[in-house]
């Protein structure tokens, strides 16, 4: 945790609620997109990254400071999915995510909604835990140590459960979509 953290968290431990805004502002657009690839819809997104925001209000007591902040927002966050928001219906999540990112001519659009739809196909083929470490350390970038961290799990959890993430994406891959994977049109 950097010196501009602790004193926030330090103001907002001492009944500065003002300070949580800046202390959380760093990570809402990561906390979001994290949600959003969990539960792939922007609304159950929405609501889960503002009651990740709201648990993390609500335990700053129990941070320790020693932590990476940033690792204990994700692993809020993906508590807070697994507990509540994993077996909400996400099937409106490829048209809004298509409309968010719309392309300027059809063949464009057709072209990368398909993309969209095979990508979270692949996604699909995995656990839930696999799809977790799979999201936090190659999508979110986090260090196999900050990943395990994240989920209250043992680095080794993390090496397995990546591995077999990422084979089960590749085998999905070239059994349902082996255009993609050769990297045609």
């Amino acid at each position: 945790m950097d010196e501009r953290e602790s004193g926030l968290v330090e103001r907002v431990l001492r009944g500065d609620s003002d300070a949580f805004g800046p202390l959380v502002t760093p990570y809402r657009k990561a906390l979001l997109g994290m949600a959003y690839r969990l539960c792939r819809n922007w609304e159950d997104a929405s609501e889960l990254s503002q009651e990740t925001l709201l648990r993390a209000f609500r335990y700053l007591r129990s941070y320790d400071p020693r932590r990476s902040f940033r690792n204990w927002m994700f692993q809020i966050l993906v508590n807070v999915w697994r507990s509540s928001w994993k077996n909400k219906p996400d099937g409106a999540a490829l048209r809004e995510w298509a409309a968010a990112n719309a392309a300027d001519s059809p063949e464009e659009e057709h072209d990368r909604s398909e993309l969209r739809s095979q990508l979270m196909e692949c996604l699909d083929a995995l656990s839930r835990r696999e799809r977790e470490v799979f999201l936090l350390r190659d999508i979110e970038e986090m260090s196999i140590l900050e990943t395990a961290e994240a989920l209250g799990i043992s680095p080794l959890s993390v090496r397995v459960r990546l591995s077999l993430a990422r084979k089960k994406i590749r085998k999905r891959a070239m059994e349902k979509f082996p255009r993609l994977m050769e990297g045609g049109p």
